[in-house]
């Protein structure tokens, strides 16, 4: 299986804060891959690396075997990286097609149909403004705006954060749609149950150092883990 991300050694800086320090991690095609860790470990910090809004000081970075260490976050983004980021970014004064429409690259193989043949909700919302939309409806909106600009990896930071239960399990259910539709992902995200329905693979962040990788069934297995790094246990 040949890798879709691969990140060597990354050593990333605000000021002169030594916030990443020697992340090591890979997404191989067709998997979901989780980054855990606690508040302020480094997961947001190392999708801004990988994508280019940080520069790592040293390491590389390379997508489908093509480096693109040093990259500007534009170019990292035109060879396919797509970020889902914490905050949405969506359009508030545009409606829902609108938000989606300006997203739509002329080479992305995702069309409105199948974006609306993933998120329903979405097409039954599709003349709401964006800011007339739940948390959610947003969450939604804001993956499915980067898929129309055909990812060959996408990121997504923490997509079910405060959102209620059941539309958790809707984004799930979309995030392994997505999945079967060949684009590989790389996941922050808090929600234990979550990334153990989804995840191939974890690696857990501490302080801004990968402390455990492991497949999903060993994750699942290894409470000690888990307590030690993550302060929690998995139901």
């Amino acid at each position: 299986m040949s890798a879709a991300l691969q990140v060597e050694d990354i050593h990333s800086y605000y000021g002169k804060s030594h916030i990443i320090q020697g992340v090591s991690l890979e997404v191989r095609d067709g998997e979901i891959v989780t980054l855990l860790g606690r508040n302020g470990a480094g997961k947001s910090s190392t999708l801004k690396s990988i994508s280019g809004l940080l520069t790592p000081k040293r390491g590389k970075v390379w997508m489908s075997g093509k480096e693109t260490t040093g990259w500007p976050a534009y170019r990292i983004a035109q060879n396919g990286l797509s970020l889902v980021p914490e905050d949405r970014g969506i359009f508030g004064l545009l409606t829902v097609e609108e938000n989606l429409r300006i997203a739509q690259r002329k080479s992305s193989p995702w069309s409105l149909k199948d974006i609306y043949g993933i998120f329903p909700r979405l097409e039954e919302r599709r003349r709401n403004g964006g800011g007339q939309l739940s948390g959610g409806e947003q969450q939604m909106l804001s993956i499915a705006r980067t898929l129309l600009n055909g990812p060959k990896l996408l990121m997504l930071d923490e997509p079910v954060e405060g959102l209620a239960p059941v539309i958790v399990e809707e984004i799930v259910d979309q995030i392994k749609k997505i999945r079967a539709a060949g684009v590989p992902i790389l996941l922050v995200e808090q929600n234990l149950a979550v990334c153990t329905a989804l995840a191939d693979r974890h690696y857990i962040l501490e302080l801004g150092r990968i402390a455990y990788h492991g497949t999903g069934a060993q994750f699942i297995a290894d409470e000690d883990a888990r307590d030690r790094y993550l302060g929690v246990k998995a139901n």
